[in-house]
């Protein structure tokens, strides 16, 4: 069994490997980029629009860092969209191993398996112990799916919650898309799936796997820009409120928050907002659904203390 080159993937996408991804979606510009993510409701700026193009025509990994909520994962979401493939997401943890993240054999199925065959009367050793290890009882995880699947867009998110051991497995993975499984040889992606890295900076990534990716970081929007996310994601919200938001979260950043509001949050105020009925946004509205947009008791207790009228205004901004 070892030796075995298993190649997975559709050979009518070598043209994928050949010409790039963009070549399958007319797409030969970051503008156009832009203007595709867009009818997927997400609005990248031209340096986003443009490291995305460049990831996709390069054949590298995107490293998205950044505060949580900025839209890293909101990213992968839409290019998986846009590319009319599967996401399949990698969450990061601590103590997060190469098992959990590849393969793992399923014991339970193994074990029935090697009851039948001895009800049966199989006395062949060998032979037993070939099927307990063939592909079917072989449970991918994550990294393993992204390889077998052809095409699809494989989210690594939060890699700074993983150790420093897993940054070093992970960059071997990413450096050759292949999989080895002694039990049955080496699995190698015939097309590479688009890769989204992600991390909030809890800790600094090594700079071994940053160099193997193109790299950018993602700011909180301008206000204009977070009124149009708004507008796009949340049709239902009238333009007042979605600027009333845009305008609250804004100031709410400037403040020593333990955790600032990003786009996602401002998205599921103006959600909690708009499910209330609410047209536009003054304090007292503010203060019942404080919890959609702050996520800590402290930064909801500084905020009321500030006067929430300081952030929506009087009459509502």
């Amino acid at each position: 069994m070892g030796g075995l080159d298993r190649t997975v993937g559709q050979s009518n996408l070598r043209v994928v490997t050949e010409t790039g991804w963009l070549s399958t979606l007319a797409v030969d510009t970051p503008d156009k980029l832009a203007e595709r993510l867009g009818e997927h409701a997400y609005l990248a700026d031209e340096g986003l629009a443009t490291a995305c193009f460049l990831a996709l025509r390069m054949h590298r990994p995107l490293f998205l860092e950044g505060e949580a909520g900025v839209g890293k994962t909101s990213l992968a979401t839409a290019l998986a969209d846009v590319l009319d493939a599967p996401l399949i997401r990698l969450q990061c943890y601590e103590g997060l191993d190469a098992t959990q993240a590849l393969y793992d054999w399923d014991f339970p199925r193994q074990l029935l398996h090697l009851r039948a065959a001895e009800a049966a009367g199989v006395t062949d050793v060998q032979r037993i112990e070939a099927e307990l290890y063939d592909r079917r009882f072989l449970v991918a995880r994550p990294l393993l799916q992204a390889l077998e699947t052809t095409p699809s867009v494989l989210l690594i998110d939060e890699v700074d919650r993983a150790d420093d051991e897993f940054e070093a497995f992970l960059l071997e993975v990413l450096s050759d898309f292949t999989i080895s499984v002694p039990e049955l040889g080496t699995i190698r992606a015939e097309v590479p799936p688009v890769v989204v890295v992600t991390s909030n900076r809890t800790r600094e990534v090594h700079d071994a796997l940053k160099r193997r990716c193109l790299y950018h970081w993602l700011e909180h929007p301008s206000f204009e820009r977070e009124v149009a996310i708004i507008g796009r994601r949340l049709p239902d919200a009238t333009q007042r409120l979605a600027e009333q938001v845009a305008r609250a979260a804004q100031a709410l950043r400037a403040e020593d928050l333990l955790k600032p509001p990003g786009v996602a949050e401002s998205l599921d105020w103006t959600e909690a907002l708009v499910a209330l009925g609410a047209r536009e946004l003054d304090p007292d509205l503010a203060a019942v659904t404080l919890g959609a947009v702050l996520k800590y008791r402290e930064d909801q207790e500084r905020a009321r203390g500030r006067g929430l009228a300081a952030f929506v205004g009087p009459d509502g901004g």
